[in-house]
Order: C-alpha cells, then sequence, then structure tokens
C-alpha cells in the first residue's frame, strides 16, 4: 500500500471541518421556524453557496498552484451536475410523502446532512482502496461506464418516473419496528399518539432520502476520484456541491422540469470520466498510452452541459407551442405557461401513497429505491 498525495496538511483538514460545521450550524438556524421558502430568500442562499466554492477555487490557485485549484474546479461542476439528478428524486419524495412546503427545507436538510456523512464514509474507503493500487481507477471507470449506460437507456425510454413509497424495503421494515402517523408533527421524526412512540411521516421521509444519498454516493464518489486522487479535494468537491442543496431546489423547482435532456448530458459525462480513469489505469502500465488532462475534462463537462441545457430549453419551448395550437388545456383547465413542475406534473396525494412525474424533464426515468 502507499498513501495518497495531498495538498491538505491536518490543520487545513480541521480548519475545513470546522467551516463545514458552522455552515451546517448555519442551515439549521435558518429552518428552526417553518415556513415557506421565498424566492428572493432562496436566490440569495443559492448565490452565497455558489460564490463559496469560487472563493476557495482562488485559495487554491494562491496556496498551492493551478492544478489543485483546476482539479478543484472541474470535480466541483461535475458533482455539482450530478446534485442537480438528486433534487429530482428528492423533489419525487417529497411529493410521494406530501411533505408540507413549510417542513420542506428542513426534510432537505436532513438528506443533505445524511448526504455529507455517506459521501466522507465513502470517499475515505475510496482512498484506502486507491492506497492498495491503480487496479481500483479500472474499477472505478468500469462502474462509471455500466453507470453512464444505464442512465443514456432509461434516459432514451423515457417513462414516467414513479417512486412507490409502500413498495420501499426502507419504508416496509420502519412501519413494522414502529406504528406510523398519518400527520406532520411540525420537525418532529417521532412523536407520542395515545402515550405511545410512533414515527411520523417526516421519519419516513428523511429515512427515503438517506437511502437514495447511497445511490448516489456509488456514482458521484468515482466520478470525483476521476478528476483528482487527492481525498481532500474529493471532500471538498462534495461538500460545495451538495451545501447549496437546500436552497437550490426552492430555485430550480419550477424550472426542474424543463431539463429534460440532462441524463442525456449526465451519461455523457460519467462515460467520459469512465474512459478517463481507464486510461489512467492503462498509463500506469503501458507510457504509451494517452491521458486526458483535467482542463480538457472541464471543458468537455461544461460543453456538454451547456448544450444539454439549451437543447432542453429548445425542446420545452417548441412543445410548448405545439400544444397550445392543438388544444387550449387538459381536462378543460388550461396549460401553465410557467412550466409549473410540481402543478402540473406532480400529482399529490396522501403522505406515503406515492407520486409520479411526467412526461418532461429528467426524472423521466424508472428509480428502484432501497
Amino acid at each position: 500500500m502507499h498513501p495518497l498525495d495531498s495538498i491538505a496538511s491536518p490543520g487545513l483538514w480541521a480548519a475545513t471541518i470546522a467551516g463545514l460545521l458552522a455552515l451546517l450550524a448555519v442551515d439549521v438556524w435558518l429552518t428552526r421556524r417553518p415556513h415557506e421558502v421565498a424566492m428572493g430568500e432562496a436566490l440569495r442562499w443559492t448565490a452565497f453557496y455558489l460564490a463559496l466554492p469560487f472563493v476557495f477555487f482562488g485559495f487554491l490557485w494562491w496556496v498551492y498552484g493551478g492544478t489543485p485549484a483546476i482539479e478543484f474546479l472541474t470535480g466541483f461542476v461535475v458533482e455539482k451536475s450530478l446534485s442537480v439528478d438528486n433534487l429530482f428524486v428528492f423533489m419525487l419524495l417529497l411529493a410521494s410523502f406530501a411533505v408540507p412546503p413549510a417542513l420542506a427545507q428542513r426534510v432537505l436538510l436532513y438528506g443533505i446532512v445524511g448526504a455529507l456523512v455517506l459521501r466522507a464514509v465513502f470517499i475515505a474507503l475510496g482512498a484506502g482502496a486507491l492506497a492498495t493500487g491503480t487496479w481500483v481507477f479500472l474499477l472505478f471507470g468500469a462502474v462509471l461506464v455500466w453507470t453512464a449506460i444505464r442512465v443514456l437507456r432509461e434516459a432514451g425510454e423515457g417513462p414516467e418516473a414513479t417512486i412507490d413509497v409502500e413498495n420501499m424495503r426502507t419504508v416496509r421494515m420502519l412501519r413494522r419496528w414502529l406504528p406510523v402517523t398519518t400527520e406532520y408533527d411540525g420537525f418532529k421524526l417521532v412523536t407520542r399518539v395515545d402515550g405511545r412512540r410512533a414515527l411520523t411521516p417526516a421519519a419516513l421521509v428523511v429515512t427515503a432520502i438517506f437511502m437514495t444519498d447511497i445511490v448516489f454516493a456509488v456514482d458521484s464518489v468515482p466520478a470525483v476520484y476521476g478528476v483528482t486522487e487527492d481525498p481532500y479535494l474529493v471532500l471538498a468537491t462534495n461538500a460545495f456541491a451538495l451545501l447549496g442543496l437546500r436552497a437550490l431546489y426552492f430555485v430550480l423547482h419550477d424550472a426542474l422540469g424543463r431539463l429534460r435532456h440532462l441524463n442525456y448530458g449526465l451519461g455523457v459525462i460519467l462515460a467520459f470520466i469512465g474512459v478517463k480513469l481507464v486510461l489512467h489505469w492503462a498509463h500506469g502500465i503501458w507510457s504509451w498510452v494517452p491521458e486526458i488532462p483535467t482542463v480538457l475534462s472541464l471543458g468537455v463537462i461544461v460543453v456538454v452541459l451547456a448544450a444539454v441545457t439549451a437543447t432542453s430549453l429548445l425542446a420545452t419551448r417548441q412543445e410548448r407551442r405545439s400544444e397550445r395550437r392543438s388544444r387550449p388545456g387538459v381536462g378543460g383547465e388550461p396549460l401553465d405557461e410557467r412550466g409549473d413542475l410540481v402543478g402540473n406534473l406532480v400529482q399529490r396525494g396522501e403522505p406515503g401513497r406515492g407520486a409520479r412525474v411526467g412526461p418532461h424533464g429528467a426524472a423521466d426515468q424508472s428509480r428502484d429505491l432501497p
């Protein structure tokens, strides 16, 4: 075994973890009272959390040079694009459990904290595996290529996404352990009914989000290790990408359904990074095998994301024009000109009854959740 190179000293690790905990404490304080998040509030915090990684990028460039700074920025872009896909599933889960709007941000915060813990565990496991030899790059590359093929196939099939929460293994297990109330009790995960402890629907949705985070970690951690081998930079990219998800959810809430080609882009990016990892492994054995530079990786990722965003918005606009020409509305009601995903696409039910999304948006795919 050989230790992985890292720019981080123990002091930098301690300062980074302390800063991360401070930001989480601020989020906990902001969500202490149930309230619906206004667009202005969401935009301000989204801008703040988008500015932070660029400040950190400048710090890395100034102190450690251009190479780790570019690796961090590339990894952040990869993680942020993958985290948008997380938001689609979070949206499905919140709709499936009929989470009240005033409680949504605290539920999302619970999910983000769980994701950070899981990413830290997966990053540590990945670092330990990489220390045993370069064969892990081949394994990570194969995982990413397989994931990319699955994502592209699901995007091409385009079925409506459904989450049947009643059949989720974790939900069934919790229901066997404790009774579950039908009503939310503020932020409480556990309450008392007739003197007995019972879970609230909030406990079920938080558990469901936590379990889906495991699925996302399997994809995202190898993807960032395909950009940098530094565990510190891998953790930093994941932390900065996840911290702003709570506010970004409310900013993109109505726009998520318009990114109908996003999964095509994510599939291409995952396949590209998978090939990059395989080439990196092969280069260590045969020196004549070329490697893909990090700067080129950043350029490819940015171009792919820009392209799928542009084609998504163009396709959505063209379809709306076609629908307005052919029919004034659905079921006698006018079409929503804003493309409100929750208003038009999510059919709400009782807590735990499930929800469907379709026919638009990158969420139009099957989801096998634990």
